[in-house]
């Protein structure tokens, strides 16, 4: 007699623990809710996308306001293309411009425009409110920290950086 389903006999099926399962639904849960949230008050009151914003506080963060793309890519959950038409509709919307590299005519570089600077601060007020309001104010300082040192072990590098306008970057 053949088994109606011969491959569930060859695969080995993983589990999570007890501490694994709850601890990986919850961060996707979590995840999922605070950036709809900081998304759906971003667009409404000043018409950008989280993916927006970010890449606008990127280019603000950038030697001369300025990423190739790939870069930006990089910075961003974007892919290159997914970057490369947020910078073209942001482009049609003057906050950003996109030049042709000079070394090499396949690369593009996004450039800051002073209308993409002003609406990211407008729009920054918004989302650090956001983020306080539905992700950092549920915990500590010394639970942040200990948070912090976690995604460091997952990614290093993934917690250092500055994303306060008016200081310095250290990324640079």
């Amino acid at each position: 007699m053949t088994e109606p389903f011969p491959a569930r006999r060859r695969v080995t099926r993983q589990h999570l623990s007890r501490t694994e399962g709850p601890a990986w639904l919850g961060f996707l849960r979590v995840h999922a809710a605070v950036v709809r949230r900081l998304e759906a008050e971003l667009q409404t009151a000043h018409g950008l996308s989280l993916s927006a914003y970010e890449a606008l506080l990127f280019l603000a963060r950038a030697p001369e306001r300025r990423l190739r793309i790939s870069d930006l890519a990089g910075s961003t959950l974007l892919s290159v293309g997914g970057s490369t038409r947020l910078v073209e509709r942001l482009a049609a919307e003057g906050l950003v411009k996109r030049e042709q590299s000079t070394q090499d005519r396949r690369e593009h570089y996004a450039v800051l425009t002073e209308a993409g600077l002003a609406r990211l601060y407008e729009a920054n007020a918004t989302h650090l409110a956001g983020v306080r309001k539905y992700f950092l104010s549920a915990f500590t300082d010394l639970e942040l920290s200990v948070m912090a040192a976690c995604w460091e072990r997952l990614l290093p590098g993934a917690s250092q950086g500055n994303l306060n306008l008016d200081e310095p970057s250290s990324d640079q």
